[in-house]
């Protein structure tokens, strides 16, 4: 019983911190799937982000909650551990696909 007592504190810290963000309505065009080739990058309503690149052979990948916005750039990650993405080209649409340009990559927003 102690034993639980210890860890509902320690669980319920864990589950506040790892809640993100949800996406502002003002920036809801940047809710979607978004790929090119080398990269994808998924990001929810509820704030969740997953994140995938393949570069010069190494592949880099996170799962974490949105933190917030500033400006187009984006910030995701735990307290302190967290990654800005620099957001180049704002979701913008182009003919009938969806386009942002992020960390200098072309992505096209998947269809529903």
């Amino acid at each position: 019983m102690k034993f639980l007592k210890l860890l509902l504190p320690i669980f319920l810290f864990v589950s506040l911190i790892a809640c993100g963000n949800p996406v502002p309505q003002a920036k809801s065009v940047y809710v979607g799937e978004w790929q090119e080739k080398t990269m994808y990058l998924l990001i929810t309503q509820d704030g969740s982000v997953r994140y995938k690149r393949l570069k010069d052979g190494v592949t880099t990948s996170l799962e974490a909650p949105l933190k917030g916005f500033t400006g187009d750039n984006f910030e995701v990650g735990i307290g302190p551990m967290s990654t800005t993405f620099i957001v180049n080209q704002a979701p913008h649409q182009e003919g009938d696909k969806w386009k942002m340009v992020v960390d200098g990559i072309e992505l096209v927003k998947a269809m529903d």
